[in-house]
C-alpha cells in the first residue's frame, strides 16, 4: 500500500475512533462501487461535535501532523473545509462541516458502512450511497465539466448493470437530480446509462 493511502486510512479510522459522524464522498467513497483510477485525494463529510475535536487533534500530533483544534472549531463553526495534514509525507485529507452542505443531510442520514480492501488491509468506513455519490459526480461536473467525473460514473454504472455490486443504483433518483441540473447535465446521464448497459450487456 502507498503511503499517502495509509495515511487516508488513519484519518478514518481516528474518526471511527473517537465516534465522530462522519461519511466519505467523491472517488474514494465510489472505489468498492466500481471506480477504478487511483485518486490523489480524500474528501470527508464530517459532522465533528465538540468533545471530538480535541480527541482528533490528539491523535494526531505535532511536528509530524497539523491538526489545529482552534482551527477544527471555527471551521465547523463558520462551514469552512479545513485539513489534517502529514508533514513528512506532504499529503493531506480534506474534511467539509456538513453544516457547509446542508443539502447533503439526506444523503448522510443514509450513508452505509462499506468493507475496503488495500493489499492486505481491510477496514470498515461510512460512506456515501453509489447513487448518492453519482449525484454528487454530476453536480461536480455541471460545475467543472472535469471528465473525470463521467467516467468516474461510467464505471460505477458498469459494476453495478454487471451484477458485482451489492448496492443498486437508483436511476430514477439520479434522473431526477440531473433534470435539475439543467438539460446538458440530463443528457450526459442518460448517454452514460445507455453506454454502460451496452458494455455491460457485452461483457
Amino acid at each position: 500500500m502507498n503511503e499517502p493511502m495509509s495515511f487516508y486510512i488513519r484519518v478514518v479510522q481516528a474518526l471511527d475512533e473517537i465516534n465522530a459522524p462522519y461519511m466519505l464522498v467523491g472517488a474514494f467513497a465510489g472505489l468498492p462501487f466500481g471506480i477504478t483510477r487511483t485518486t490523489a485525494d480524500i474528501d470527508i463529510l464530517v459532522d465533528l461535535k465538540e468533545e471530538n475535536i480535541d480527541a482528533l487533534a490528539n491523535l494526531f500530533p505535532l511536528p509530524r501532523y497539523y491538526a489545529d483544534p482552534e482551527m477544527m472549531r471555527s471551521s465547523m463553526a463558520m462551514g469552512i473545509m479545513f485539513n489534517i495534514i502529514d508533514s513528512s509525507l506532504g499529503v493531506k485529507a480534506d474534511l467539509v462541516p456538513l453544516k457547509r452542505e446542508p443539502r447533503y443531510q439526506a444523503a448522510f442520514d443514509r450513508r452505509i458502512r462499506r468493507r475496503f480492501v488495500f493489499g492486505d488491509t481491510t477496514f470498515d468506513v461510512w460512506c456515501a450511497q453509489p447513487s448518492d455519490i453519482i449525484i454528487g459526480k454530476l453536480e461536480a461536473w455541471t460545475e467543472g465539466r472535469s471528465s473525470k467525473h463521467p467516467n468516474d460514473i461510467f464505471e460505477m454504472l458498469t459494476f453495478e448493470l454487471s451484477g458485482l455490486s451489492s448496492r443498486q443504483i437508483d436511476q430514477q433518483a439520479i434522473e431526477i437530480a440531473a433534470s435539475r441540473l439543467g438539460l446538458e447535465t440530463l443528457k450526459l446521464w442518460k448517454d452514460l446509462v445507455i453506454r454502460a448497459e451496452q458494455t455491460a450487456q457485452s461483457s
